[in-house]
C-alpha cells in the first residue's frame, strides 16, 4: 500500500518504512510524530483511489528522525567575459528527515 501525498508543495510516494526528506518542517523536533493530510492517491493493493482534490479522511502518520539535515551544495558562478567580472555563490538547501509510520486511508 502506498500513497502520493503532498508536503510543503512537494508530492512523495509515500510506503509504511521508507524514509523521506523534504523540505525543512518549521517548529518539527526529533522523535516527533507528523501527520500530513493531504493524500492525493492511494493504492491499496491495486484499487487505486484518486482525489478531487484530496482524498476524504486519508493521512499519511510520519515520525521526524532529524529536524535539520543539510542538503549537498549547489555552487552559483557568474562571469561577464573580458570585464573582470567574477562572482561566486554557495547554497545549502535545509531539509527534514521523516519515517513513514502508516498510510491510512
Amino acid at each position: 500500500m502506498y500513497a502520493i501525498v503532498e508536503i510543503n508543495g512537494q508530492q512523495f510516494k509515500a510506503e509504511a518504512g521508507k524514509k523521506l526528506f523534504v523540505y525543512h518542517i518549521q517548529g518539527a523536533e526529533a522523535q516527533q510524530t507528523v501527520e500530513f493530510e493531504r493524500v492525493l492517491l492511494v493504492d491499496n493493493d491495486g484499487a487505486i483511489s484518486v482525489g478531487a482534490p484530496t482524498i476524504e479522511g486519508a493521512k499519511v502518520v510520519c515520525e521526524v528522525v532529524s529536524p535539520l539535515v543539510k542538503g549537498d551544495k549547489v555552487l552559483v558562478f557568474h562571469k561577464k567575459r573580458r570585464k573582470g567580472y567574477r562572482k561566486l555563490n554557495g547554497h545549502r538547501q535545509q531539509f527534514t528527515e521523516l519515517n513513514i509510520k502508516e498510510v491510512i486511508a
